[in-house]
């Protein structure tokens, strides 16, 4: 059966600590290809500014040009309205057709809020659960978890890095400074940001 991951988040900017993640879960276990998806209008960030989908893309684009086993799709970019997890592995799940097992990778943070999301007990139904390690969050309580999603316990593979401390949000409060970011994201990607004057327009630091 082919192994396919999925890496849905904002990228605004993707920086190495995405990339990071993706290889990790990729290496790991075995997957044939790990997809990243950009959000269109994010459920969590509805009320914040976030960068054009075209240049959050053509930087994802550029961030995974040299790095086989990775790829970019724009479902969640070219649906209208708010972007929800479960609806994205749904589509995915269709395109991807029968034989494929997904591997849906998120952040320690992110799966001890999963009880929050859209129809949580039918997104376990339609993937497996990768969940790595982030700076400053605790190891998610399964059993608590559990009491909440049945039978998520038996879907969720906990991975051990990367621990990547890198933040967008500092990312671009340094692009907006003017100092160098390379060390932070893809090379191609800095100097996008550069070229494009990413996060240096009115209205502040986004």
């Amino acid at each position: 059966m082919k192994k396919i991951g999925v890496l849905g988040g904002t990228f605004d900017p993707v920086h190495l600590g995405h990339i990071g993640m993706a290889e990790a879960a990729r290496e790991a276990l075995g997957l044939n290809e790990v997809i990243l998806v950009p959000a269109g209008q994010p459920m969590s960030k509805v009320n914040q500014p976030i960068t054009p989908s075209g240049d959050r893309l053509n930087m994802l684009r550029l961030a995974v040009k040299t790095k086989p086993g990775l790829t970019v799709s724009t479902i969640e970019i070219e649906r209208t309205g708010p972007s929800y997890t479960v609806d994205t592995l749904i589509a995915l799940r269709g395109q991807l057709g029968a034989g494929v097992e997904i591997y849906f990778i998120l952040g320690w943070d992110s799966l001890s809020q999963l009880p929050e999301w859209r129809e949580p007990a039918r997104l376990i139904k339609i993937c497996r659960l990768v969940t790595v390690p982030r700076p400053g969050c605790p190891r998610p309580d399964m059993k608590l978890l559990e009491s909440r999603i049945p039978g998520i316990s038996n879907k969720v593979i906990f991975l051990e890095k990367p621990f990547m401390d890198i933040s967008a949000t500092r990312i671009k409060e340094m692009a907006a400074r003017g100092e160098k970011i390379g060390h932070l994201v893809p090379g191609p990607v800095a100097g996008y940001i550069k070229r494009h004057k990413l996060y240096q327009k009115a209205g502040g630091k986004r």
